[in-house]
């Protein structure tokens, strides 16, 4: 197979299942912002509800990141049983996590309200909403781990299925039980979060029947032991490797939740602004992040063969088509920024806010298709310390400019210090690119890692 059919039939059952992905945050803002009641308030909940759970899911990405990288190097040797470990540690460590923090909910959503600054209404709102959906946890985390490893056994097409599903039952849930439809009249607000958790273990139940039906072979050849897997070799690959990838989440949510809580010191307008510009400048990402799961599962899988001429074409050829992407996304912006803002809402003064804000989305393709390639190749080598050091000085960059721009700035607008958040991120995502790019110029890099 060439290799750029290999890329395709890798990357486009991603993408397939990520154009989903925005569209479940936009129908939850856009069914919030068409009730009844105060649209920037009930939006406001929403982004400060998600929020909360980025604040927790995010500080675990390592979950999928690890397992994926793990497996497909094991994919590559043709150690399926490793590959089966893979999956049972990390989903022995998911329902760990989740059982924590259904346990510790109250003294989380206490200490986040400490930091988080927002109006009353919003925060009740978003209280609401996260004491709904952190009953999906024990799904959402699993689901975490099956879609890792099904990206390291090359098989992007169970993953978009779990997606699909996902993201599909997701925004018919929330809508009918949001809205109502029929004799049932909905149950507002509440609604949107309740159909978050049926979606959530309805991909789990997916992922299980997958696996039950695909791979049943693997696994009943490779009985799952708590202490055999624990006291494996790889097992302290394993932490290891998620410890920096913990870490680096740590830094995404510090960068993407800080950029919510300071907009939110803006008031509500310029809160369900700077959501809507953020939903939808990550569209272009969920496009790209195809391409990056492919150059992850490609990269892992000729590393363990220990091909590394392949394991450079990938890379070249990966970034090739996120290039692509990041052109054609300049383009959609450019021509239709102001509609996609208008599909979110129909708060007039939302609309007129944001305006003045959409030329920064043209400025974002081009370094986030970079960045966000070189993580999943960067994953894909399991070189989880470059991962990890790259996003530290993200976070220092952005927090940086931000602070630096605001010395003596308590007389400048609202919108301006929006102007100002915004140029923050350029900056992180431009730090990203920069040190990934100069320490793959060591061709060494990988090889050093693995």
């Amino acid at each position: 197979m060439g290799i750029n059919k290999e890329i395709l039939r890798l990357a486009l059952p991603s993408i397939l299942a990520n154009i989903t992905i925005p569209l479940v945050g936009m129908v939850d803002i856009a069914v919030a912002g068409h009730l009844d009641t105060s649209a920037a308030a009930l939006i406001g909940g929403i982004s400060v509800g998600s929020l909360l759970f980025d604040l927790l899911y995010w500080n675990f990405g390592f979950l999928r990141a690890g397992t994926s990288g793990l497996t497909a190097q094991a994919y590559g040797r043709s150690d399926y049983r490793n590959s089966v470990q893979t999956l049972q540690r990390a989903l022995t460590v998911s329902i760990g996590i989740a059982a924590l923090l259904i346990a510790i909910q109250w003294i989380f959503i206490k200490g986040a309200f400490l930091i988080i600054s927002c109006s009353e209404e919003v925060h009740d709102l978003a209280s609401q909403y996260f004491f709904i959906r952190i009953w999906a946890a024990p799904a959402t985390l699993s689901i975490m781990a099956f879609k890792g490893w099904f990206i390291g056994m090359q098989d992007s097409f169970s993953s978009m299925l779990a997606d699909l599903v996902i993201n599909g039952v997701n925004i018919a849930a929330s809508i009918i039980l949001t809205l109502g439809a029929g004799n049932f009249n909905g149950i507002g607000f509440a609604g949107i979060a309740a159909g978050t958790v049926i979606a959530q273990y309805s991909g789990l139940l997916l992922c299980i029947s997958i696996i039950l039906l695909k791979y049943r072979k693997l696994f009943t050849s490779t009985k799952y032991s708590f202490n055999a897997i624990m006291k494996s070799p790889d097992t302290r690959k394993f932490f290891s490797m998620n410890t920096d990838l913990f870490f680096r989440s740590i830094c995404f949510v510090l960068i993407y939740e800080g950029f919510t809580l300071i907009a939110a010191r803006y008031g509500d307008t310029l809160l369900a602004v700077s959501s809507i510009l953020m939903k939808i400048l990550m569209v272009f990402s969920f496009f790209t992040d195809g391409f990056a799961y492919a150059g992850e599962a490609m990269t892992g899988k000729y590393i363990g063969r220990n091909d590394w001429k392949m394991v450079h074409r990938t890379i070249v050829w990966t970034f090739v088509w996120s290039m692509g992407i990041a052109l054609l996304f300049i383009f959609i912006y450019y021509t239709c920024g102001i509609p996609m803002v208008r599909l979110m809402t129909a708060d007039a003064e939302v609309i007129e806010a944001s305006r003045q804000f959409i030329p920064w989305l043209l400025a974002m393709p081009l370094l986030g298709c970079a960045a966000f390639t070189w993580d999943g190749i960067y994953i894909g080598a399991t070189d989880s310390r470059g991962t990890r050091d790259a996003m530290i000085l993200a976070a220092l960059s952005f927090f940086g400019i931000w602070f630096a721009g605001s010395i003596g700035s308590s007389q400048k607008s609202h919108e301006w210090h929006i102007h100002l958040l915004m140029g923050a991120y350029f900056a992180h995502l431009a730090t990203r690119t920069i040190y990934l790019t100069i320490k793959y110029i060591n061709r060494n890099t990988f090889k050093t890692t693995t």
